[in-house]
């Protein structure tokens, strides 16, 4: 018996090294979403641009639309702000969804680095970010 205690480390150390090996042939690039085939999720919150204006779900539907989850303290979110410019340039329809961030920095953001956004939700306590999966920087 005692020696099967003197084992258990070693084993505990061998399962876990399987897992970590695993681990490492694992695609970091490809992250599945729980939310492919679902609707999108209900919500009721302001615009960016004028917080009187609240939008809701149905406001979204209609016709496909990218739908980019940002905030101006994400490193991120600064360097593909480019690339939806350009997208937005191009026709492409995108949603944005500030989220957790201060009102007046989101304003001063679109205002310096353009606004591609057809209509921008002002998530400030960040619900509907965490509904669409958001768990970390945009």
């Amino acid at each position: 018996m005692r020696r099967l205690l003197l084992l258990l480390p070693l084993v505990v150390f061998l399962l876990m090294a399987v897992f970590l090996f695993k681990g490492l042939f694992l695609d970091k690039e490809n992250l599945p979403s729980a939310l492919i085939g679902k609707p999108f999720p209900e919500f009721d919150l302001a615009s960016v641009e004028d917080p009187e204006r609240r939008y809701t779900r149905e406001d979204l539907l209609g016709r496909p639309a990218l739908v980019n989850v940002w905030a101006t303290w994400c490193v991120a979110c600064r360097v593909e702000h480019p690339v939806l410019n350009k997208l937005a340039e191009q026709g492409v329809v995108i949603h944005g969804v500030n989220y957790k961030d201060d009102l007046e920095s989101a304003r001063r953001w679109l205002r310096d680095l353009h606004d591609p956004y057809v209509l921008n939700i002002f998530d400030d306590r960040g619900r509907l970010g965490l509904d669409l999966g958001v768990y970390g920087t945009p």
